[in-house]
């Protein structure tokens, strides 16, 4: 299924004699961003994912700017305060700064409103940006449900990703033991699973497992499990994203253009 897309195609607006694309501008807008810094950075951004032609390919983008939990929330591709437009709330235990959103490893975390299975059968990816190294066995974004077999959508970092369905699903990463940077996953097909490292392919799997998505909503620093939230992160998120599956070119095209969006606000790691 194809992504939302929020006022594509309109001319790019000018605000203080600087012109932004009109997706960007809708998010400064609801987001009440007003720094220079941070919209010429989120307004790049808009413009490299249209370049690379993933901007389309995208459901959910979260490029947690501003520094407070009020701007954090809100989603680059469908700027609306509403739960189908997959804002996030955030639980007691997240806090909020100019480098991101970090979880509190208890009881911190975003609620996305996405539910996988109502929007994709099979294609799909989860990305999470993370700037804190350590590893640890816990879920950076995802969801699962339990129900016979256990069916997950989950991106752990530098730890593995189940990804689709039951044990088959699982690729491991190798030989990780900074968990910092970008993370992306990809389920391309029931028999196609991907995980990537700052755009590097670093493992996959073609086993099959035809089992569906998760039917629960997708967290971020934390997994919801069949509606009971656990795996909290301590991880500290400065990007995530959640849409189709890229191919490998647009895994590398994808990190580069969140890359340049973190150099662009001296957060990079």
């Amino acid at each position: 299924m194809s992504s939302f897309t929020f006022g594509f195609n309109v001319k790019p607006r000018k605000a203080g004699g600087v012109s932004y694309d009109a997706d960007a501008q809708a998010f400064f807008t609801a987001a009440s961003i007003t720094d220079t810094t941070q919209k010429s950075a989120v307004n790049q951004l808009v413009l490299d994912l249209k370049s690379y032609n993933i901007w389309t390919k995208m459901k959910a983008i979260y490029p947690i700017v501003g520094g407070t939990a009020s701007t954090h929330k809100w989603n680059l591709k469908d700027p609306r305060d509403l739960d189908a437009a997959f804002r996030l709330t955030f639980a007691t235990g997240m806090t909020h700064s100019s480098t991101g959103m970090t979880g509190n490893g208890t009881s911190g975390y975003a609620n996305t409103f996405l539910n996988p299975q109502s929007y994709y059968s099979t294609n799909i990816h989860l990305s999470f940006y993370s700037r804190t190294s350590v590893v640890g066995s816990v879920v950076e974004i995802g969801s699962s449900t339990i129900s016979g077999a256990t069916n997950y959508n989950q991106l752990r970092n530098a730890v593995n990703v189940v990804f689709g369905q039951t044990t088959n699903g699982l690729v491991n990463y190798l030989s990780l033991t900074d968990a910092s940077g970008l993370y992306l996953a990809v389920k391309a097909s029931n028999s196609s699973r991907r995980i990537f490292r700052n755009g590097t392919l670093n493992n996959s799997t073609t086993t099959t497992d035809s089992n569906p998505l998760s039917s629960n909503n997708i967290t971020i620093c934390a997994a919801n499990n069949n509606g009971v939230v656990e795996f909290y992160s301590l991880k500290q998120c400065a990007f995530a994203s959640i849409g189709d599956g890229l191919t490998d070119t647009e895994a590398a095209n994808f990190y580069t253009a969140v890359q340049a969006y973190q150099t662009t606000l001296n957060r990079q790691v």
